[in-house]
């Protein structure tokens, strides 16, 4: 490349004009600057004050916050260079490169306010305004981004006289060939959107799938991560996600706890009778527990059989465990109270010396013992 070639006009100029292009590009450059800093000491008083425009003001300068250094400095330049008198070739170039900077500047500030203004939303309408971001704003963000970056991007380009209809064309045939090609990645990608929209769960969430269960980091395009509960991370992608049973357990508000409880079949019908009453006088006096049945299930020659089923009021699993636990040791304190032997009957073979037959006795402790012939 030729460079002399290219600043030949400007060698053509005289001092004078090259002196007033930079002065003017220094004051447009300083000016700018001064420009920006008094509108964000503005600003910043809207936010103090707490006017009803707040939220306008803080999205405002996060989103001067964006202005590029270099893409000031471009523009005072490009300012400079149009007091001079330059070749028509110069002059188309520098439209082009004004659209450029402007455009990328505008798609940065664009860029910034998406950001925000989505989190924001997002955050007014949830239950807590300290909830982590939730699926649905990643994706509305991802979208409304790639969307206003492809659009600067074919503007610049139909700006600088690429044809930008057969482009596109060619973008929408070689993207049905890319399609075919990742399969298992729109899969994902659909499903993070299934996720988005149909919110089975979102950040936060503790949740169970086979063999997996913990709480949700984050929800990505392609993959989900969770922390499981023993402490690594498992990723997972989101198809391969939502074609299990998810079990979410933050949605849960009530536990429902149902286990049995074995008694000797030799108890007497009148000390079995009082079984239920006292069990269910347990499970009322847990805190936070609501009772529900208790019931003689089953009797069989090894034991009798009572299943309780309770509530826990919350869906803490440590009131769960607690109160479990609570009610499986006042049960055995109630057992020995009511004299009831609370060990099934097991069987203990007795063998006789001088005979073949084998004699089968029920007894109440659990030992087995063998007579030697």
């Amino acid at each position: 490349m030729n460079i002399q070639r290219y600043l030949a006009p400007f060698a053509q100029l005289d001092g004078e004009a090259l002196i007033l292009a930079a002065v003017t590009a220094l004051i447009t450059f300083l000016a700018i600057h001064l420009f920006l800093r008094v509108l964000r000491r503005r600003l910043c008083k809207h936010e103090q004050q707490g006017r009803a425009d707040r939220p306008v003001a803080e999205l405002l300068k996060s989103s001067l916050n964006r202005t590029s250094t270099l893409a000031v400095l471009v523009i005072a330049i490009m300012t400079g260079l149009n007091t001079l008198d330059l070749p028509v070739v110069w002059e188309e170039r520098l439209r082009h490169l004004w659209f450029i900077v402007l455009g990328l500047q505008l798609v940065l500030y664009l860029d910034r306010a998406v950001t925000l203004g989505a989190r924001r939303y997002f955050r007014s309408h949830a239950e807590d305004e300290q909830s982590p971001t939730t699926v649905a704003n990643t994706l509305m963000v991802w979208a409304l981004k790639t969307t206003l970056w492809v659009i600067f991007l074919l503007a610049a380009l139909s700006n600088l006289g690429i044809n930008v209809s057969a482009l596109v064309a060619s973008l929408g045939i070689g993207g049905i060939a890319v399609a075919l090609a990742v399969q298992n990645v729109l899969g994902d990608l659909f499903a993070s959107l299934a996720i988005a929209v149909d919110k089975p769960f979102e950040v936060g969430d503790a949740i169970a799938i086979t063999n997996v269960s913990g709480t949700v980091e984050h929800v990505g395009l392609k993959t989900t991560r969770i922390r499981a509960d023993s402490g690594e991370q498992i990723v997972i992608g989101n198809a391969e996600l939502l074609k299990n049973t998810v079990r979410n357990y933050k949605r849960m508000q009530t536990r429902r706890v149902q286990f049995s409880l074995r008694i000797n079949p030799a108890t007497p019908p009148e000390q079995a009778a009082k079984v239920p009453d006292a069990l269910r006088a347990i499970v009322e006096r847990q805190p936070d527990v609501r009772a529900d049945r208790v019931h003689l299930k089953s009797i069989s020659q090894d034991a009798l059989e009572y299943e309780l089923v309770f509530y826990v009021l919350n869906s803490s699993y440590l009131s769960y465990m607690n109160a479990q636990q609570a009610v499986l040791l006042d049960a055995l304190q109630a057992f020995a109270d009511l004299g009831i032997d609370a060990n099934a009957a097991t069987r203990r073979l007795v063998f006789e010396q001088g005979t073949e037959a084998a004699n089968e006795q029920l007894l109440p402790e659990r030992e087995m013992k063998t007579r030697p012939h």
